[in-house]
Formats: C-alpha cells, structure tokens, sequence
C-alpha cells in the first residue's frame, strides 16, 4: 500500500503566525525522502492554509505525484488547469467546516462534476473522487468519468466501539471491492493514523491511503522525516 503525505498542517502552523515557516513545501521534499510516493494540498477558498503560492511551488518541486484537493468551483479548476497537478482529488467543502465532513454528493452536482472531469482530462490529470463508503456512489463516480476514488474512512476512524469499527470497516471494504471490480483506483482517507491503519491492510484493493494530521502530529515529536518513514513502514508490512 502506497502512502501520498497531506502537507496542509505544516502551512497551519505557518498560518497562526502569519510567518514564512515553516514551509509545506521543503515538508513535500522531506516526505518524499522519507519514502512517500506522493505530496497532496488542500487548496481552499478561504486559504486558511495552503495557498496559491505554496500550489505553484510544491507543482514544480514535487517528484512522486502530485494531487491538488480542491471543491468543483470555477476558481479552482482554473487554478488546477493552469498548474497541472497530477492528480486532482475533488472534495466538498463548507466554509464553517474545520476539516472536511464527507463525502461527495454526486448526484447532487453531477452536471458540474461532469464538466470540471471533462477540462480535467482535456489537460490528462487523473480525477479521484472522495466518496461515503456506500455502493451506490461507485456506480455515480463511474457515471461522471472519474479515475479513482477516496473512500472517507472518517466514520471508521472516528468509531469507538468495537462493533462500530466493525461495522464501518465493512463498508469501506465492500466499497474498495465494487470500486475496483468497476475499473476505478481506489484509494482511503480521512482520519487515519498508526493504530487505525492495521485493519485497511487487509484490503487489498486499497492500493494508497492519504494522511496528513497524524504524521505532522507525530512529528512534533519524532522529526518528519521520522514519521513519514514509520508509516511507511506499516504500509510495507515491515
């Protein structure tokens, strides 16, 4: 299982003080030393974090693959067309939100889907959507022309029971299977750390998971380099 490292939390902490560091962008750089197999970004509207900038730079610096999340707004898919990201992880977003809710409802925007995909691989950027761990979302996401989907594992990770965890982790599994008997990519995020992770090693169609919070929290304390390697490491199976 491949790891793609969310460096928004190193430009957080930038954010609170209105600093120049630290920089998600040298971050980019040591995560993929560290053995990470791709950098994402979540470019909001509010740029309460990642900013242009920060896009521009990381689309030039990165070596692995490069995935922009972005909401399906005209302002980001201009953004998105102008830098080439590899990959473009389209994601609901709320102003009030602190950290991204849920999954898509495509249904629900499927004409604007339909057109960002369409301008998206007129420039050959791939198109994952991130997705609820429910069927019918599969069968949408093929409909619309995406690539590859994320299955939000915030449910799973956020379960306390045991038989809640059970439960989601079933989900997301059943998901993983359809979406990859379809022809998708599939791949998880959303919560994820090195506990919770275990379990997702298990399905095999999962080919890559994305973390962000936990690492940079974890690299407070151990270096990032450090952290980035641990996972890694769990993703081995080493």
């Amino acid at each position: 299982m491949k790891l793609s490292v969310n460096v928004d939390h190193i430009a957080t902490i930038r954010e609170v003080r209105g600093e120049i560091e630290p920089d998600p962008v040298i971050a980019a750089g040591i995560c993929e030393l560290a053995g990470a197999e791709g950098i994402v970004c979540h470019l909001r509207e509010d740029r309460r974090h990642i900013n242009d900038r920060d896009v521009r730079l990381l689309r030039e610096v990165v070596k692995t693959k490069f995935d922009l999340e972005m909401a399906a707004t005209d302002e980001m898919l201009n953004i998105a067309l102008e830098t080439l990201p590899d990959l473009v992880t389209i994601v609901p977003e709320k102003r009030e939100e602190l950290t991204t809710e849920g999954g898509l409802n495509i249904s629900l925007h499927r004409d604007k889907l339909e057109k960002v995909i369409d301008e998206l691989h007129g420039k050959d950027i791939l198109v994952s959507l991130f997705i609820d761990p429910v069927p019918e979302n599969i069968d949408k996401a093929v409909e619309v022309g995406a690539d590859i989907i994320e299955i939000h594992t915030g449910n799973y990770a956020n379960a306390i029971e045991e038989k809640e965890q059970i439960n989601e982790l079933s989900k997301i599994g059943s998901v993983a299977r359809l979406g990859a008997e379809l022809g998708l990519t599939v791949t998880a995020g959303h919560g994820l750390n090195y506990l919770n992770i275990f379990p997702l090693l298990n399905i095999e169609e999962i080919k890559e998971v994305s973390i962000g919070h936990s690492i940079i929290s974890r690299a407070v304390f151990s270096g990032l380099y450090r952290s980035v390697e641990d996972m890694v490491k769990i993703l081995r199976k080493l």
